[in-house]
């Protein structure tokens, strides 16, 4: 018996014979027939096509189905009724971040379906949502099948990003293939050469056709490709599974029945077979909705830059000139619909449209009159100097190009090309050139928006919660913030949500302009830029992890607290943070806790600066509150303390760990010293581990020295003379500028030795000759910048107090560190009551000595010759500074 498409199927044959020698062509016409006989009616669809959008709204109209099988994930159909409160383009989306069942780095899982209004499943949905008594039924895998069947032999470093899904994936699954078509079908990329040979032929063509070349070229693209469709067929069955389930449920009659799916699918071999379906894991998925953009959707789906916009542009046009009122959500039809058509008998459409020479569409003259008036316009607008004579050229060179390319009609392709080629020649004046121009002006990147209605409620209690500003948050535009806090009190709540907005969204969501929030400071007055509708998305996935913005923060820190990865900084940040933002002292304390246990399990001391500030940080915060220091303050000063001296003698010799670190170690034995003593640690654990460190590098001897300087193991005198040795060996003084590095560094734990290393560098300068001083510049110069650039400002300060400030006192200034005592004969006499008071408290009188590096023994009375009795250093001292003593004598 012989079938409608038998004429066709010898036709094609005959080709294959002279051409291929094999039978793809052939088979072409089967997956075809057996397509159109199917019981069930198959639509084949392509994404974001005006020509598959159209064609839908005709066959709704006609068929009038009463179940509508849709290509999306099944889990995804709750979403669907929320799409009423949106503005397209739109994405579902499925999002879970605690997994279970798949591998941990994949975390975390997202799965986005975008929905645009000139594409044929959305006229699907809003036809079923909107006409009584039709039911729509999401039959393809759920979201998390999607990632069972991803494959599991990643490496450890791979994760798995965001899963795009659309209906109607349609473009050859090779590059040769595509290539060879844009070769030949002289065109730059696949949108192109997809507008220019299908879309724009089938945009006028009846139902039978459409559906028969769309089916066509889904079994063009599966032969092309004999191997790697094996997913592809797993997919399929899922899907003829679901639906036979459903028909099977509900007893509905499958000549009511529409089954939307990619043209790709509609040529399926396995249509109607059977698959086992896996139950899903424990994963917890949650759905929504979030807005997306002409630009996303064709970055995420390799589609050329503005394809989407045109497309868009080519629907409402389409729309106009063929009178078809498509379906939209939130517009009920009104009136008796007209009974469904009666089914036609399949007949052979193919070979007519097949042997039919192009279309040769009428020139439509106004509208490129009107884009060339409009893209010389708006290049005006955007810094071009362009006038009528680009708008000519561009209008000859579109019907030029359109020719070379055999084209009757200049497409919004060739218009882009000829306005370039016009109108921007070989400069940008601004930020867009003129591709992007004409892409702005032909639609543009259109931009969805959720709803207040469809939001999660997290990000509806955000909008809520920041109604007092009087601001539409929702708009796509900046909105300028002013809040007075001491005038309006009122607006504190919403001053402290913008804080916590600022940390959990993406930057320029929220922007402080005026304002500040850090330990024990609030700030009176507060000034904010406010993007959040531009975020929007950013703000939905935000609510996919909590019901309150304070619950979410909660689990961020915790997560960052008790990650395998976590340090004692780190936590210490997450404390401060909890500290700014949530106010809750028993979640501080866990955090608190936390970072003592990390801090005694570390083996390293990479952290110890960062530490070191933070944790002053908070025991200055904590000590002006005047409420005590926490518990896990107390402990964590106590388990540093021990901490850092079982590592310092290991620290000083180890080559990792650098001069920064071992500086912030002593800064935190020496700075916590008193408060580790007064809650029980030993003084003699540090200095034994002082006395047991034997670093060899120029900076951490340095530190050494100034450690045991500290502990009263090493006197002023004493290292006074160890830098004077430094400057009088040759062999050292090219280290010099390592062991000054050391010295700042000290600074970090003993700011007393801040005039030292002022006179160490002014000894090097005044000592060293221009040839050994100058070639060591630079790498002193290095070696502050990268080790110690904080503690450089303290320096300038104290050279700025002990150098004179001018230049005629330089003559006759000499530095306080080098005053030369008198000789024994010249020493004046001091008595009276200074000497007296000084006799009669000589423990005072020892530790200045002590300090100044001074020994010897007291001395009651003069010499024979005179001389002062004391020691003459001390004699010249107060020789030297005489209204100093004389102001003592007056007060006694």
């Amino acid at each position: 018996m012989s079938g409608p498409f038998d004429p066709l199927r010898e036709q094609l044959a005959t080709a294959a014979e002279a051409f291929a020698g094999d039978g793809i062509l052939p088979g072409m016409v089967d997956d075809v027939e057996r397509a159109l006989a199917e019981e069930l009616e198959i639509f084949p669809v392509c994404h974001h096509s005006p020509a598959s959008a159209l064609a839908m709204v005709r066959r709704l109209r006609e068929k009038q189905p009463k179940v509508i099988y849709l290509e999306l994930c099944e889990d995804l159909r709750p979403v669907l009724d929320e799409l009423v409160n949106c503005r397209l383009p739109v994405a579902l989306q499925a999002f879970a971040t605690e997994i279970e069942g798949f591998p941990p780095e994949w975390a975390p899982l997202s799965v986005i379906a975008p929905i645009t209004e000139a594409s044929a499943e959305y006229q699907a949905i809003a036809y079923a949502l909107e006409t009584p008594g039709v039911e729509i039924v999401l039959v393809d895998r759920s979201v998390d099948h999607v990632f069972q069947w991803e494959p599991r032999e990643r490496g450890d470093d791979k994760v798995v990003d965001t899963v795009g899904v659309e209906i109607g994936d349609l473009r050859p699954r090779f590059a040769e293939l595509e290539e060879h078509l844009l070769h030949h079908g002289k065109v730059r990329h696949w949108s192109e050469w997809w507008d220019q040979y299908v879309e724009q032929p089938l945009s006028g063509a009846d139902y039978d056709t459409y559906r028969q070349v769309m089916v066509l070229i889904g079994s063009l693209f599966r032969r092309l490709r004999p191997h790697g469709n094996e997913v592809d067929e797993d997919r399929e069955r899922y899907m003829w599974t679901r639906m036979r389930e459903h028909l099977a449920a509900t007893g509905a009659d499958p000549s009511t029945c529409l089954y939307v799916c990619g043209a790709f699918h509609a040529a399926s071999p396995v249509m109607g077979e059977h698959l086992d379906i896996t139950p899903r894991s424990e994963t917890r998925w949650l759905y929504g909705l979030i807005p997306s953009s002409h630009s996303q959707i064709e970055s995420q789906f390799g589609l050329a830059p503005g394809s989407v916009s045109i497309a868009s542009a080519t629907w409402d046009k389409s729309v106009q000139r063929t009178g078809v009122t498509p379906f939209q959500l939130g517009s009920k039809r009104k009136g008796r619909a007209k009974p469904p058509a009666a089914p036609q008998p399949v007949t052979d459409r193919l070979s007519g449209f097949l042997r039919q020479p192009p279309s040769l569409d009428s020139f439509d003259e106004a509208e490129l009159l009107g884009w060339c008036v409009d893209i010389v316009r708006l290049a005006r607008r955007n810094g071009y100097q362009s006038s009528t004579a680009d708008a000519i050229a561009v209008y000859e060179t579109s019907i030029l190009l359109a020719g070379m390319r055999n084209r009757k009609r200049p497409t919004p392709y060739d218009f882009q090309d000829a306005a370039v080629t016009c109108i921007e020649k070989d400069v940008v004046p601004g930020r867009r050139d003129v591709r992007r121009l004409c892409e702005i002006m032909l639609g543009g990147d259109r931009i969805g928006q959720v709803g207040y209605d469809s939001l999660p409620p997290l990000a509806r209690d955000i909008l809520d919660r920041l109604a007092p500003l009087g601001l539409d948050l929702q708009k796509r535009t900046l909105s300028r913030a002013l809040m007075n806090l001491d005038a309006n009190p009122e607006l504190v709540p919403c001053s402290d949500l913008l804080w916590m907005l600022r940390y959990l969204l993406p930057e320029g969501a929220v922007k402080p302009i005026m304002g500040s929030r850090v330990l024990g400071e609030r700030s009176i007055q507060e000034s904010w830029d406010l993007w959040l509708g531009k975020h929007q998305r950013d703000l939905i996935e935000l609510g996919y992890e909590g019901v309150t913005v304070e619950q979410v923060l909660e689990q961020r820190l915790r997560t960052a607290a008790w990650d395998q990865k976590a340090t004692a900084a780190k936590v210490l940040a997450a404390v401060e943070d909890s500290i700014l933002f949530l106010g809750s002292r028993r979640f501080t304390d866990e955090l608190g806790a936390r970072a003592v246990e990390l801090l005694s399990a570390e083996r390293t001391v990479d952290d110890a600066p960062e530490v070191l500030r933070r944790i002053r940080r908070l025991l200055a915060y904590y000590r002006s509150a005047g409420n005590g220091l926490p518990g896990w303050c107390q402990a964590f000063v106590t388990t540093g303390y021990a901490h850092y001296c079982t590592l310092l003698p290991t620290a000083f010799i180890d080559e990792e760990s650098g001069v920064r670190q071992v500086g912030a170690m002593l800064g935190f034995l020496f700075s916590m010293e008193s408060l580790a003593l007064s809650l029980g640690c030993d003084r003699a654990q540090l200095e034994l581990a002082v006395q047991q460190s034997h670093p060899e590098v120029p900076a951490k001897v340095a530190l050494l020295w100034t450690a045991k300087f500290q502990l009263g193991l090493l006197s002023m005198a004493g290292l006074r003379a160890l830098a004077d040795d430094l400057l009088d060996n040759p062999l050292v003084v090219p280290s010099v500028p390592l062991y000054v590095s050391g010295f700042v560094q000290a600074l970090e734990s003993a700011p007393v030795l801040t005039s030292f290393v002022v006179e160490v560098l002014s000894n090097a300068f005044g000592r060293l000759p221009d040839d050994v001083l100058i070639p060591w510049l630079p790498q002193l110069i290095t070696a502050l910048r990268n080790e110690a650039p904080e503690l450089v400002p303290s320096l300038v300060r104290e050279a700025g107090r002990t150098f004179p400030g001018t230049l005629a006192a330089v003559d006759a200034w000499v530095p306080p560190w080098s005053a030369q005592a008198a000789p024994p004969s010249a020493t004046p006499v001091v008595a009276g009551p200074v000497s007296d008071l000084l006799a009669a408290h000589p423990a005072a009188t020892d530790a200045v000595a002590a300090v100044l590096g001074c020994t010897g023994e007291w001395r009651q009375g003069g010499d024979d010759d005179g001389a002062a009795a004391g020691h003459p250093e001390v004699a010249s001292l107060l020789a030297a500074h005489p209204e100093t003593a004389g102001a003592v004598a007056a007060l006694l």
